[in-house]
């Protein structure tokens, strides 16, 4: 019987390499946060209020990816985390995710609030402050473009930053349209347009912390595609236990066993398996047993 670890993890922790992007982003949004939410109160606008609240959320989620990249790219020296300290990102992505659902409700509690009044709204402050909060935005969103693709954790603060680009858009249209028609109702429609999409970015995101928590199967992996390729490799009679998960962003890990024939070479087939894994389905951390029939310990797992 043969048993193979592959261990030719990526180069640095993924979230890791970004951690500057987040430290910048993180400065402007804080900056911002309290120019919006003082001219917000100053002018009475619940949409400024609202993107203000969810400016807050974004400080607060951006604070803890930082925090969570740090913790990731530690080394572990208590000798009981054997898989790192890896899936800090992902619980900073459900706390953003908590955090931006908190701010929808507190956008809808306050909606309501305002029905049927008719609060003044200062909408020359609220026109400035709408624009310059949409270019601070637009530049979060450029540098926290690129580590979105590779990371959970920065694209928590990507969500956050976009949902805040449309927020500021928001910001703008409502006072437009309050300027134009003398409606304060435009400032109360336009925040609770915000919270909605808050709201709905909130549970895309929650849906995707919930199955690398849940030990899902990574997006893009096909199983039955994984089987067959290993099945192909040269000595390999069938495959079964397959299990493969994402340990946290860029790193998907695996699980199985791998049958051998009459003339199958135990290292040979090890070797061949780990690279099919990792240069077809970007699976570098992979741990192999190999057989020469499924004993009856095998037969028996249910999972």
């Amino acid at each position: 019987m043969g048993h193979g670890h592959s261990h030719a993890l990526p180069a640095g922790h993924v979230g890791g390499k970004h951690r500057w992007r987040l430290a910048v982003t993180f400065a402007m949004v804080t900056v911002f946060l309290f120019v919006e939410l003082g001219v917000g109160l100053w002018s009475g606008s619940l949409a400024l209020i609202s993107d203000a609240g969810h400016m807050t959320a974004d400080v607060i989620a951006l604070g803890a990816a930082l925090f969570a990249t740090r913790i990731a790219t530690r080394k572990d020296t208590t000798g009981r985390r054997t898989y790192g300290s890896y899936r800090a990102e992902v619980f900073a992505a459900g706390l953003t995710v908590l955090i931006m659902l908190g701010v929808a409700v507190y956008i809808a509690v306050e909606v309501i609030g305002r029905i049927g009044s008719e609060p003044e709204v200062q909408t020359g402050a609220m026109l400035i402050v709408g624009v310059l909060g949409l270019g601070v935005n637009i530049a979060s969103m450029l540098l926290l473009r690129a580590g979105s693709r590779e990371s959970i954790n920065v694209k928590g603060a990507y969500y956050e930053v976009v949902a805040d680009a449309a927020g500021s858009v928001g910001v703008i249209a409502a006072a437009l349209l309050v300027a134009a028609t003398g409606q304060a109702l435009w400032d109360t429609i336009v925040a609770a347009g915000i919270g909605l999409f808050v709201a709905v970015r909130a549970i895309v995101l929650g849906r995707q912390v919930l199955a690398v928590l849940g030990q899902h199967v990574p997006d893009g992996l096909q199983l039955e595609q994984v089987v067959a390729d290993l099945e192909a490799v040269p000595g390999v009679d069938s495959v079964h236990d397959l299990h493969v998960w994402t340990l946290t962003s860029g790193m998907n890990v695996a699980t199985v066993h791998l049958v051998l024939g009459p003339e199958g070479d135990p290292q040979a087939v090890l070797t061949a398996a780990q690279n099919v894994l990792a240069t077809s389905h970007r699976i570098e951390h992979a741990t192999l047993q190999t057989e020469t029939a499924p004993t009856r310990q095998c037969h028996e797992v249910t999972w």
